[in-house]
């Protein structure tokens, strides 16, 4: 066995309802003010309201910053820390999807004023010490509350990341009732992005992939696997949506540890230039690269197909991983995401600028199981167009 490092989240606290607690564990964890950190359509659900509610029963102090938005820029990152900064929290709270609890990750660090967000891009840069800070995810998908990642946006449309364990948090909060009012295709967008995770992770051929990496990833898919389709159609079912969002976590920590690849690095590029949601530009190039890997590759995608949908465990072999990637289209079109790049006004022209972009995903790509040069990706871009 390969020497592997595996880090986590410190604190994780489960349970329908436990977002009630967060006033104390705040108070304790953090002291007497902080920043909570999310995003405006949350403060239109009044899910925030209740957190207040919380908070100020503990007697902790809030300032909002409410400006977080999908794929956040660094300007968005920039004015919430000097909120921080400016109102002297003593720690950070992250309240949303997964952009607002990437902000806030950010924001920890950076609001101690030792550190600036350009410095930190990249893997291990993040010198520490930063704020304390607590994540309460309300959708189940990014697993960020268990992972040392955050996606900046740069420029017009190229995404960086900040990777390092100084990211964790202290707390994650997990309560499925903030989940319960989510819409169905974000339901399904976001439950694909985390079976993304689990898969990717268990393929990886980074050198710190690890047997409890491993076990976490089939873990989530078997939850995921079960309870994906229930929890779009019925999104009321508390017991589909726990099952949701303890698989996304347990993916989370699985790729936390053993990185995600080329899915990712061609997804990016969809959320980049056309704002494609992060979840759904995986689901619309998945079935595609993972029939790429598969063509040196099947084996680690014959092992995981089973737990994700028991049934294949009749087949063997290629003939189980190809029966894998028709089941995860086919629950993709169950779950009525859009099938096709084409679908989405994705021109075939702007094809190769996005292959071209794709290759600036280095960190990702060289996780992949199979190596992807401009002309694969382009292939991949085709075959999902």
């Amino acid at each position: 066995m390969n020497p592997f490092v595996f880090n986590t989240t410190r604190s994780i606290h489960f349970g329908a309802g436990k977002l009630a607690a967060l006033g104390g564990l705040a108070r304790s964890q953090m002291g007497a003010r902080v920043l909570l950190v999310t995003d405006p359509g949350m403060m239109a659900t009044g899910l925030v309201d209740r957190a207040l509610t919380a908070l100020r029963a503990a007697d902790v102090a809030v300032e909002i910053f409410a400006e977080v938005e999908a794929d956040p820029p660094e300007s968005v990152i920039l004015k919430a820390a000097e909120l921080a900064r400016a109102s002297e929290v003593a720690g950070v709270v992250g309240l949303g999807g997964g952009s607002s609890l990437d902000v806030a990750k950010l924001v920890a660090v950076i609001a101690m004023g030792r550190e600036t967000l350009k410095s930190m891009y990249g893997v291990g840069n993040v010198k520490g010490p930063r704020l304390p800070l607590m994540l309460i995810p309300t959708t189940a998908g990014t697993g960020s509350e268990v992972t040392p990642i955050s996606i900046v946006t740069t420029g017009a449309s190229e995404k960086m990341g900040v990777v390092s364990p100084a990211l964790l948090p202290d707390v994650a909060l997990l309560d499925p009732e903030l989940t319960l009012g989510l819409p169905p295709h974000i339901t399904a967008a976001t439950g694909i992005d985390a079976m993304v995770h689990a898969i990717e992770a268990y393929a990886s051929i980074n050198p710190n992939n690890n047997p409890i990496s491993k076990g976490l990833a089939t873990q989530a898919l078997t939850l995921l696997g079960g309870a994906l389709l229930r929890a779009v159609c019925e999104g009321g079912d508390i017991a589909a949506r726990s099952d949701m969002l303890i698989g996304s976590m347990l993916a989370g920590q699985a790729f936390a540890n053993s990185p995600v690849a080329a899915v990712h690095a061609l997804a990016y590029p969809l959320g980049g230039h056309f704002h494609i949601p992060h979840g759904l530009s995986n689901a619309l190039v998945l079935p595609h690269v993972l029939r790429f890997n598969a063509e040196v590759a099947p084996q680690a995608y014959a092992e995981v197909a089973p737990f994700a949908f028991p049934d294949l465990a009749r087949l063997e072999g290629r003939a189980r991983a190809e029966a894998f990637f028709d089941r995860l289209a086919e629950l993709s079109r169950q779950c009525g995401l859009p099938q096709s790049l084409r679908a989405m006004k994705i021109e075939a022209s702007f094809l190769p600028r996005l292959a071209a972009d794709a290759m600036n995903q280095t960190r990702l790509l060289g996780n992949n199981p199979r190596p992807v040069g401009e002309s694969d990706a382009l292939a991949i871009y085709r075959a999902a167009w």
